[in-house]
């Protein structure tokens, strides 16, 4: 969320939580990036704060809601009040359980495996509107095609994520195999460690897919627990992932701090990959 956004987004965050009867007389900023995450004391619940344009707030609540009653280790909303979206000044606002980090809080591979295992199963058995993974593809491609929204990526690293994304998908549609709701993002990110266990949150990114496109995003040791999996297809999927999210890093609106060095270092990634064996990445992540 941009600087001149966040004292408006507070206020409609500590103001909405007032309403509700939680007192929040304090507020201080866990995250920033597509929407504002907010602590807010002493009532000490977790608000999320989006422009009302950007958001897709309401699936995500119906869908935790599901998830939780499945007993999946996802965050639940805070109990206190009714579980659905506010609307102010212009922002959708959700208040969510506040869990205190516990250490360490890095989740071990077994156990990051194990929680999107059963995040998996549970979203099997729900019949949600989700888009395929394959739209995050396009849209990527979009980006590398509009020379305007991307005009500090040079041509041959242009050439290089078209042609990445054109051979991972390619891979990937001839794996074929399941594909069933998703996370759409479990990286370290977005996976809370909790006196509860882990516990995954920011459910906007769902989507549908082969599970192998979660496992992408998780560290690589954490594939390795995971069990069943399609050890080629995860290969293709991480490279895949890796040359979206680079895209993304390159469009001109992206707001995500120290993101064009990142995409420097993962061009360099992608590289590295394709010279290994055309489709495998590198083990750091």
């Amino acid at each position: 969320m941009r600087t001149t956004e966040i004292a408006r987004a507070v206020a409609a965050a500590t103001s909405t939580a007032s309403s509700l009867g939680l007192t929040a007389d304090d507020a201080t900023v866990v995250n920033n990036s597509n929407k504002l995450t907010l602590r807010l004391l002493p009532c000490d619940v977790l608000a999320r704060v989006a422009p009302v344009a950007q958001q897709v707030a309401r699936f995500e609540v119906d869908l935790a809601q599901r998830l939780v009653a499945a007993g999946c280790p996802v965050a639940a909303l805070d109990p206190r009040v009714e579980p659905r979206v506010h609307e102010r000044d212009g922002f959708v606002i959700t208040l969510w359980t506040y869990y205190p980090p516990v250490t360490p809080h890095e989740v071990p591979p077994a156990d990051f495996a194990a929680a999107l295992e059963r995040l998996h199963a549970g979203m099997r058995t729900l019949d949600v509107p989700a888009p395929h993974f394959t739209e995050r593809v396009a849209h990527a491609q979009e980006l590398l095609a509009d020379r305007d929204r991307t005009p500090e990526l040079a041509d041959a690293d242009r050439e290089l994520l078209g042609e990445t994304l054109r051979t991972a998908g390619r891979v990937i549609a001839e794996r074929g195999g399941a594909e069933q709701v998703l996370h759409g993002e479990p990286h370290p990110g977005n996976l809370l460690t909790t006196e509860n266990g882990p516990l995954f949150i920011d459910l906007e990114t769902c989507c549908r897919g082969p599970v192998a496109f979660d496992l992408a995003h998780a560290p690589e040791a954490v594939g390795e627990h995971y069990p069943g999996v399609d050890r080629e297809l995860l290969r293709a999927c991480r490279l895949l992932v890796l040359a979206i999210i680079t895209t993304w890093r390159w469009d001109r609106d992206d707001q995500l701090p120290d993101g064009r060095r990142l995409a420097a270092e993962w061009l360099d990634r992608i590289r590295a990959a394709r010279d290994h064996d055309g489709l495998g990445i590198p083990t750091e992540n």
